[in-house]
């Protein structure tokens, strides 16, 4: 194993504590692996396992659960607030500054921002703590070591609410106006069970998806998905899409197919603009592709007619 970088800074004590660990899970012994990384979290420091080895970085004024699977689960507690909007912070700390003022600025007082940063890529899990920091009440981080795909990012932001309405969102949504009163109001018709701002029709070959226009939708997209919490926790995303793209329009259609109510989109065009969208722009595209054909795969084997 190597040493992390020396720009960690770590007194070499916690540096020999870090290589210790890493012996010890080499030889499966979990137990000391797991007592050392609590020896080193004492000493003010985070150890993460990285393929050439470790490195060590400040223990963040922030608690950091190993995984998703280890957030809060709130699921089955009552409704407790009318709205949240979820978001994945993934990086790039400007974009989480955009959306997060805008939020504040145009999102109705009640709703909550409840954000889950994976990595702190680029200091964006920094960001969003001082943001949170900022606006009590207004914004949950929370934060994970990371790697997590996109389903099991969504699914555990959807356990940890306890909202009545959870709303899918993305960084790059940016609101310009109060978004999620005209989906509240498609959301006041019981037969409804989700609304959103842009909706797709697959087309009649099933090889692609069309634009749709207001009213009933077969799908919605990921960048701004209002739903009953309930209905998203008795239908989660498929616990294999790890990439967001075709994973959200499966997930539309299994809500469909498990008769939980109808999909949306409103008449009046919402107040939010499209950013750039780095999860699609900015991943590398050997990954997105293949992830994106897999997660299309899989809805076809599973719907097509």
């Amino acid at each position: 194993m190597t040493d992390p970088p020396t720009g960690s800074h770590a007194p070499a004590e916690i540096h020999a504590l870090a290589r210790r660990r890493s012996a010890a899970r080499t030889d499966r012994d979990f137990a000391v692996a797991d007592a050392l990384r609590d020896e080193i979290a004492a000493a003010g420091w985070r150890v993460t396992d990285t393929p050439d080895g470790f490195t060590l970085t400040p223990t963040p004024p922030y608690d950091v659960e190993q995984s998703a699977a280890r957030l809060p689960d709130r699921s089955d507690q009552s409704d407790t607030r009318r709205v949240s909007v979820s978001v994945v912070v993934d990086g790039w700390p400007d974009d989480v500054r955009t959306f997060v003022d805008a939020f504040v600025r145009h999102v109705p007082a009640d709703a909550v921002l409840l954000a889950l940063d994976i990595g702190n890529t680029d200091g964006a899990g920094d960001v969003l703590h001082e943001l949170a920091q900022a606006h009590p009440g207004r914004i949950e981080d929370l934060h994970v070591e990371g790697p997590t795909g996109w389903a099991a990012a969504v699914t555990a932001l959807a356990r940890a609410d306890t909202a009545a309405v959870h709303v899918l969102a993305d960084v790059s949504t940016i609101f310009t106006g109060d978004a999620l009163t005209p989906l509240l109001a498609e959301l006041a018709d019981p037969t409804v069970v989700g609304a959103g701002w842009r909706g797709a029709r697959v087309s009649d070959d099933w090889y692609s998806f069309n634009d749709a226009g207001p009213g009933d939708v077969e799908a919605l997209l990921g960048y701004c998905f209002a739903l009953r919490r309930r209905a998203l926790l008795q239908v989660p995303p498929h616990p294999k899409a790890r990439f967001y793209r075709n994973a959200d329009l499966e997930m539309s259609y299994a809500i469909r197919a498990a008769g939980l109510g109808r999909l949306v989109v409103p008449a009046v065009e919402l107040p939010l603009r499209q950013g750039r969208h780095r999860g699609y722009h900015d991943t590398d595209p050997v990954y997105r592709d293949a992830e994106s054909q897999r997660n299309y795969s899989r809805f076809l084997d599973r719907f097509r007619r």
